[in-house]
């Protein structure tokens, strides 16, 4: 019994596009990571990025004198602050051992860390 050479040619073919396929979309979507003292180590990557990016998100929040928040206004400007008690805004880098979400982006060249990750329980 002779072997059919196109279903040969063909199963190699679908064998070859599997594995593109596969290498290509592990190189997309969210990651967990581990911030180090000189860059991140991502979960599935073996060796820590020292060149990476962090997400800034765009806006500004400030407390008002009566411990209110200014919330802006459609124009950009600030409105008058809200009632409320003391505002505290504590903005902190990233600690060496922080649990963080990161995204690959170029191609997967470059990484995104977008925010610390915590448990449910804090």
């Amino acid at each position: 019994m002779t072997k059919d050479p196109y279903g040969q040619f063909a199963d190699m073919m679908s064998s070859a596009m599997k594995g593109h396929t596969k290498q290509m979309a592990s190189g997309l979507g969210g990651v967990l990571g581990t911030m180090t003292a000189s860059g991140v180590k991502l979960d599935d990557f073996k060796h820590e990025m020292q060149n990476y990016m962090i997400a800034e998100l765009p806006g500004t929040m400030e407390a008002g004198k009566s411990g209110g928040i200014a919330v802006p206004n459609a124009d950009d400007s600030l409105g008058s602050p809200g009632a409320g008690g003391e505002v505290t805004l504590q903005v902190n880098g990233f600690q060496s051992g922080d649990r963080v979400l990161a995204i690959r982006v170029n191609g997967g060249s470059d990484v995104v860390v977008l925010c610390k990750v915590v448990g449910a329980d804090g």
